[in-house]
């Protein structure tokens, strides 16, 4: 069974379709002393190509309304984050989630989880940086473990594996069976999207193995468009 479809709020600006990539220096930012490391150098905006290549991809099902970019400057100013380009621009000016895809069962908009998330919501931190940089499979980890997250049980590695779900992320949707795409907004890994599940987590992108696709929100949306699979290297 598919997993539910995430409640979808009133979107906003549809005219900003048009405009200018979003610029980082435009949100809302935190006061200086307070400010994430990933802001102190700004951002190059989203490359005008790129976003009509993902405002392609979106096409064949329309994608949802844009949010708009002071809904976005918003966001950002609660989590303390500034969304990495071009997923920014994205959502702000080309559609907040697409019910085709990618992935499996849509990309989902920016503020929701996927139908089948079964952690808490006030558990996730998008301002704490990601904890991984290269895969980590915690089912052949041989430190102790109880359980797996979100239903934490005590072991030694269920708090570390917690934050790689719930830390420094955005969740972008679901391939079902409990396996999420997760675009890393905080830490070392910010632009990298990121394959999470029971038994453990990786990174998408050719430079990481196992695909031939490109790393980063693009690179991974133009993988799907062109119908390929996840993990298609030899």
């Amino acid at each position: 069974m598919a997993p539910a479809q995430p409640e979808r709020s009133v979107r906003t600006d549809r005219s900003l379709r048009s405009e200018q990539p979003l610029r980082p220096e435009q949100s809302v930012r935190p006061e200086p002393s307070e400010q994430p490391e990933h802001l102190e150098q700004p951002e190059r905006p989203a490359d005008v190509d790129c976003l009509e290549a993902l405002r392609a991809a979106c096409a064949p099902g329309g994608g949802s309304p844009p949010l708009g970019r002071a809904a976005v400057r918003a966001f950002e100013a609660e989590h303390r984050i500034t969304l990495p380009e071009p997923y920014r621009t994205f959502v702000a000016d080309i559609a907040d989630g697409c019910p085709e895809g990618p992935p499996d069962y849509g990309l989902v908009p920016l503020a929701a989880l996927p139908g089948d998330w079964s952690g808490k919501p006030a558990d996730r931190a998008l301002d704490a940086p990601f904890p991984l940089t290269e895969a980590w499979l915690w089912e052949d980890d041989p430190r102790p473990a109880v359980g797996v997250p979100p239903a934490l049980a005590g072991g030694e590695i269920d708090p570390l594996a917690a934050a790689v779900f719930d830390h420094g992320s955005v969740v972008l949707g679901t391939d079902g069976c409990g396996m999420y795409w997760h675009l890393i907004v905080s830490g070392a890994h910010r632009g990298h999207i990121w394959l999470i599940c029971g038994e453990g987590a990786a990174p998408f992108g050719a430079p990481f193995g196992h695909t031939a696709g490109e790393p980063g929100f693009a690179g991974w949306v133009r993988h799907w468009a062109a119908g390929r699979p996840w993990y298609d290297a030899s």
